[in-house]
């Protein structure tokens, strides 16, 4: 299951996923672009594809989804986390409080029902995998950045927690965190403003959303013993989450 599928991270991960011969269950609130990719990528190598449509900040639509699912797919062996978003970049004394809720309600909240309607399932097999997707926000604050870090923050931790809940269950627990991913997210944190979207991977090669399901995917396919806990993706201009060597000064 890939939540957060129609679109960036999600979307390409999704791809890679049926391309390599998974059954994927796709996610997300946009439900005709939901459907177009299932229909999609059924055409691609004659995937298995199966759209599932919920709002994850919703624990009731999550459940309802959820157990909605036909007994072909409803033991989940692979959950990646993805759904998740930036919402305006301004500083704790002037923030909105709708973006605060909005990204504290899909980053923590969102991962945290989805995880807890899937789970069960797997401790119940004694096997399954759960891939959170992180940040570099999750290591490093920057300006401006205060609650959209604080939330990858929370993802970092909650996936230490999770590797160690579910420890004595077999389950892996892993995190996959990139810098700058060239999708939809800079578009959404600027409300729909996209030429100051734009300028934000101007001047240097920023990552594309195939980089980082190319790394869920390595994570994934690892024999039975190996669990890879954690990996840093970012783009070779991109030192840390504020430095970047660009061909030109973009403020952003």
């Amino acid at each position: 299951m890939v939540t957060g599928a129609t679109a960036g991270i999600g979307e390409a991960t999704a791809e890679v996923l049926v391309n390599n011969g998974y059954k994927v269950i796709i996610t997300g609130r946009r439900e005709k672009r939901l459907s177009e990719i299932g229909d999609r990528l059924k055409l691609q190598n004659n995937g298995s594809v199966y759209s599932l449509h919920f709002d994850v900040r919703n624990k009731n639509e999550v459940d309802e989804a959820v157990q909605s699912l036909p007994d072909e797919w409803a033991d989940i062996d692979i959950l990646i986390n993805n759904a998740g978003l930036a919402s305006g970049m301004a500083p704790v004394q002037t923030g909105d409080t709708e973006d605060w809720e909005k990204m504290i309600d899909t980053n923590i909240k969102g991962l945290l029902y989805v995880t807890r309607a899937v789970a069960p399932g797997m401790i119940k097999r004694k096997s399954g995998q759960i891939v959170n997707i992180g940040s570099i926000a999750g290591r490093e604050v920057y300006p401006n950045g205060n609650v959209y870090c604080a939330t990858k923050h929370a993802v970092d931790a909650l996936t230490k927690g999770m590797r160690r809940d579910m420890l004595k269950d077999g389950i892996k627990v892993s995190q996959v965190a990139p810098g700058a991913v060239e999708t939809e997210f800079s578009v959404v944190r600027f409300h729909g403003d996209e030429s100051k979207a734009e300028k934000v991977y101007k001047g240097y090669d920023p990552l594309m959303a195939k980089d980082i399901a190319d790394a869920v995917l390595f994570v994934v396919s690892r024999p039975p013993h190996v669990n890879i806990n954690d990996i840093l993706v970012m783009p070779t201009a991109q030192a840390s989450a504020t430095q970047f060597e660009k061909d030109q000064e973009d403020n952003w």
